[in-house]
């Protein structure tokens, strides 16, 4: 993204994601509203765990208007819950106060959302529960992904460290959380989530040396970029063919980031 852009942007861009790198983050187009509804949220008496409840209710509600039938303002509200959903961490920075547990619980409650949202269109567009389950790991994968490469580009830009690319190591509670808290939400994080992370780790290694490709390619399979690509399905009335989403063209881009990072 250009210098001009950010000048324009101005307080909205603020502490930039990866630091002092220059990249192109698909998935990031919410980020200036998630910071301008922080900046407005930080003096408040809410709390980023709670920002994260919010948009996992709003994720509930979704996949019911999806089996209600109302597509367009389901996928309209998921893109909602992607800003939202970048909320939670601006007002953690904004605030000086990253938590381990609200990363954890973060992850958690996005998979949550995932898993009623994908039963949802499963059950709509009559998906036996194996292919629902295939197209959740699928999914999962490619959030994973992205995560991975987001988290190596703020590494190299010395951008925001609380999330790690190994989580295997327990972190030490930041003064104003408990390390009870912390322990148990790590536990669950290894149990259900570090396993996707070390096959990502092992297929993708550290990727090339700038990482640019990587992360630019890996960001449209984020969140805040599909949710835009699913969208579009519902209002041109084409979320039939979202398997050859998941399964085709977000397959295509992942195996094209593989050859980028391997070779």
């Amino acid at each position: 993204m250009s210098i001009g852009l950010y000048n324009i942007l101005g307080v909205l861009v603020g502490v930039r994601k990866y630091g002092d790198r220059n990249v192109v983050d698909l998935s990031e187009w919410g980020r200036p509203f998630a910071r301008v509804v922080a900046r407005y949220l930080k003096e408040k008496p809410i709390s980023v765990i709670q920002v994260t409840n919010l948009h996992l209710v709003l994720t509930i509600f979704c996949a019911w208007l999806i089996i209600q039938g109302d597509m367009i303002l389901a996928c309209s509200l998921l893109i909602i819950k992607g800003v939202i959903d970048a909320v939670d961490g601006e007002l953690a920075r904004i605030r000086e106060r990253p938590s381990h547990v609200g990363r954890y619980w973060d992850t958690v409650a996005d998979t949550i959302g995932l898993i009623a949202v994908m039963g949802a269109f499963g059950s709509v567009f009559d998906w036996s529960i194996m292919f629902t389950c295939a197209m959740i790991l699928a999914t999962l994968f490619q959030y994973s992904l992205f995560n991975y490469f987001s988290v190596l580009m703020r590494a190299l830009g010395s951008g925001d460290s609380t999330s790690r690319v190994d989580e295997r190591i327990r972190p030490v509670a930041h003064p104003w959380e408990k390390q009870r808290n912390v322990n148990i939400f790590h536990s669950l994080y290894l149990f259900f989530f570090s396993w996707q992370d070390r096959i990502i780790s092992i297929l993708y290694g550290k990727g090339s040396e700038s990482l640019t490709f990587e992360l630019t390619v890996a960001s449209s399979l984020g969140f805040g970029m599909q949710s835009l690509i699913i969208f579009a399905m519902a209002v041109t009335q084409n979320l039939n063919y979202l398997p050859e989403l998941v399964l085709g063209f977000n397959m295509l881009m992942m195996a094209m980031i593989l050859l980028r990072s391997r070779f």
